[in-house]
């Protein structure tokens, strides 16, 4: 494919990496099972090859609900992702069995190859910022653009400067849309499958606000939204959704009305699943809530809300029947001191799975995260489980109701 050097740079001999997600997999494959996932994958893996190679790139991994690219040319990477989510959207919209909703992330720079791929900060920052794209959405680095340049059909928008997980300066990150907005178009569609039915609950209005654009750029549909405990369970009692996300600490004391209003809502309601977000690490809270079962149940802080794929994947989780604990409240549940600590006897790594688990994450999902094979992850659990005396289970969210009950003892 031949194409002209933009004045702002020359595209030859760089790498732009391009990462591309399927938002929501996991909880996709829970509940629509292993061949509708399967068949996901393989339309996603399938669109991917045709459209990175018809701009010259080339589809260098591939991991189920990911795919990892590489372009010699910053305009070739743009136009690809472009055409990407336009395909992608379109397919979502189109076929309820297809809910192609996928992040894409770009940047360019150096990396190793190692192992016939790539390892680098370029492939990092580029997993990053796909981490931060909603459904539909496009966001590079400023230095990708730059390279690029202007191209016909194709819109950047400045998002600023970003702080990322796991680097130390903030990153200055483009939004790219190509002229008909993927993003915006899928956030219009109510025929998308598996799109949920959200009710909000928080005094901030500028957080709540802020938490239903996000929902809604992202396929979710927002039914209600309150500004205090009793506001909810009024509004819930009249047309329950299937997700209720509701802040622990609302009106009038600012102490557990929130969880309060979860224990009810559980009680009387219990197809309706539950997402608290708490400003700060409570451990106690979230052992109280998860004393009545761990199904359609999330505890998650409020800073998780700025990264769009982890937070989004969170309310797809539970919504699907499973169970999302915050990392933080794991951390600090794992690595409480005592004096006859029973986790003594895991492994480091055994340690880290069980981390993992308790967040709610299946052999699966937890694979893919730690770079291992599913079989040597079912290894991993099954030691856990021997060495701690517990009762194995398939199912995920007993798992951490399991994994957290023996923590609190």
């Amino acid at each position: 494919m031949s194409e002209r050097t933009p004045s702002s740079g020359s595209t030859s001999d760089i790498n732009i990496f391009m990462i591309a997600d399927i938002r929501g997999y996991t909880s996709f494959t829970q509940q629509q099972g292993d061949g509708a996932a399967a068949k996901l994958a393989g339309t996603f893996a399938g669109v991917c090859r045709d459209v990175v190679e018809a701009h010259a790139g080339s589809l260098l991994e591939l991991r189920g609900d990911e795919a990892l690219c590489l372009f010699r040319s910053a305009r070739g990477a743009i136009a690809a992702a472009v055409e990407l989510q336009d395909d992608f959207v379109k397919r979502a919209v189109n076929d309820p069995e297809t809910p192609l909703l996928v992040g894409i992330g770009l940047d360019v720079g150096e990396a190793l190859p190692v192992e016939g791929g790539y390892r680098g900060g370029a492939l990092n920052l580029a997993a990053r910022l796909c981490s931060q794209a909603g459904p539909g959405e496009i966001l590079a680095s400023k230095t990708v653009v730059h390279l690029a340049g202007s191209q016909q059909g194709v819109t950047y928008a400045d998002r600023g400067e970003v702080r990322l997980k796991g680097l130390r300066d903030p990153v200055a990150v483009v939004r790219v849309t190509g002229s008909d907005d993927a993003m915006a178009k899928l956030a219009g569609s109510t025929e998308v499958s598996g799109s949920m039915r959200v009710a909000l609950a928080d005094d901030s209005v500028l957080l709540r606000e802020g938490i239903a654009r996000l929902l809604t750029e992202s396929g979710f549909k927002i039914i209600s939204a309150a500004s205090d405990a009793d506001e909810l369970l009024a509004q819930i009692r009249q047309d329950p959704p299937d997700v209720a996300i509701v802040d622990i600490r609302m009106p009038p004391t600012f102490t557990d009305e929130g969880l309060q209003a979860a224990h009810i809502i559980r009680a009387e309601m219990p197809d309706v699943a539950v997402l608290l977000l708490s400003q700060y690490v409570e451990t106690d809270f979230a052992l109280e809530l998860i004393s009545g079962g761990a199904g359609k149940l999330g505890y998650m802080l409020k800073d998780r809300v700025s990264n769009v794929q982890e937070f989004t994947d969170a309310v797809r989780r539970v919504g699907a029947g499973g169970s999302v604990i915050d990392p933080e409240v794991v951390s600090r549940l794992v690595g409480r001191a005592r004096r006859d600590n029973p986790l003594d006897v895991l492994t480091e790594r055994e340690r880290e799975v069980l981390s993992f688990m308790a967040e709610g994450r299946s052999n699966q999902a937890i694979s893919q995260s730690m770079n291992l094979s599913t079989k040597s992850i079912e290894g991993h659990v099954r030691n856990i489980f021997t060495k701690l005396n517990l009762m194995t289970t398939p199912d995920d969210h007993r798992r951490v109701l399991a994994v957290l009950t023996y923590l609190r003892t």
